[in-house]
């Protein structure tokens, strides 16, 4: 039998916390090395996918506040590019210092990945995903006018823009051969950059990707064994912060499908990772899909803790 081929997607909590600087980004991702190194030295072949919000938000106020004739605003595309180099560079760099540590001899490469999304998805038509900073009305009359903006809570008014879901991971043989090769990989940071497809050539659009969503179909593409989400929290629960709270430790996808219809799961939090994991699941025979946290890492992997979630029930009891 070969090596268990696993990708993880990280949660914000592991790369930010409250300091937004580089350094404490830095070091947030310095401990999120040392807990994924526990898998690395299970000989696990590994691919790791992370979030962008927080700093492509951030990064999106920084261009706001220097755009000029002389020096315009860059499109989110290419903010989301951004990102993943820079996030991409710290858990890279914090992944072979730890690995030196251990003695381990492996080698870590970031890709930056582009992700095909429909450009006829629905939901070009309804923007619907706030980013970047809380405007007022006259600062948002100065902008482009094919932007849109909502207002939030009496907070301000927020861009909104598309989220399609991902069609097709474009690189993903290159990601494929890195990991065949023996390198730890870093891809579809912050749910990839995403492109359309016009005449054979892809173009850059402003939208988001759903992070979860993007992992999920990277790890069907390249044939992962385990999709490894991890959030905030140990479990999934059911009644979540009720007195009739339950938590979710081996579930199949007909039982969890069941708690959406019931609405159990946030939209805006635990939704979309439920939701990747069952199209992972349902698209790899024999696969299986784990939400726990970070700390919980390594008993999650050993069956000790986390939500699992398989196809059918047979193969949560093989």
């Amino acid at each position: 039998m070969g090596k268990q081929r696993i990708i993880i997607a990280l949660g914000g909590n592991a790369i930010l916390t409250d300091d937004a600087s580089a350094e404490a980004q830095q070091k947030t991702l310095e401990k999120t090395a040392e807990s994924i190194s526990q898998l690395i030295e299970e000989d696990y072949e590994l691919i790791i996918s992370h979030g962008n919000g927080p700093q492509v938000g951030n990064l999106l106020l920084q261009q706001y506040s220097a755009d000029s004739k002389e020096n315009p605003a860059l499109p989110l595309n290419t903010l989301v590019a951004m990102t993943q180099g820079s996030i991409g560079y710290w858990l890279q760099s914090a992944l072979q210092n730890e690995l030196t540590k251990r003695g381990i001899n492996k080698g870590v490469a970031t890709v930056l990945t582009q992700v095909l999304v429909d450009k006829d998805d629905p939901a070009f038509m309804n923007p619907t995903k706030p980013i970047g900073p809380f405007l007022t009305k006259e600062e948002i009359s100065s902008k482009a006018s094919d932007d849109m903006f909502i207002e939030d809570a009496g907070r301000g008014w927020r861009k909104v823009v598309p989220s399609p879901k991902p069609v097709k991971i474009i690189e993903s043989d290159v990601i494929q051969k890195l990991v065949q090769s023996n390198f730890i990989t870093i891809a579809v940071g912050g749910g990839g950059i995403p492109v359309i497809k016009e005449d054979s050539v892809y173009k850059g659009v402003e939208a988001v990707i759903d992070k979860d969503l993007a992992t999920a179909k990277l790890a069907e593409t390249i044939q992962a064994d385990t999709l490894l989400i991890l959030t905030g929290v140990d479990y999934v629960y059911v009644n979540y912060n009720k007195p009739d709270q339950k938590k979710l430790e081996q579930v199949t996808v007909e039982e969890i499908e069941e708690y959406i219809k019931d609405n159990q799961f946030a939209a805006g939090s635990m939704l979309p990772k439920v939701q990747a994991a069952i199209d992972f699941v349902n698209k790899r025979e024999n696969a299986k899909a784990i939400i726990t946290s970070l700390d919980n890492l390594k008993n999650a992997m050993t069956g000790h803790s986390g939500t699992t979630i398989y196809k059918e029930r047979m193969i949560a009891k093989a």
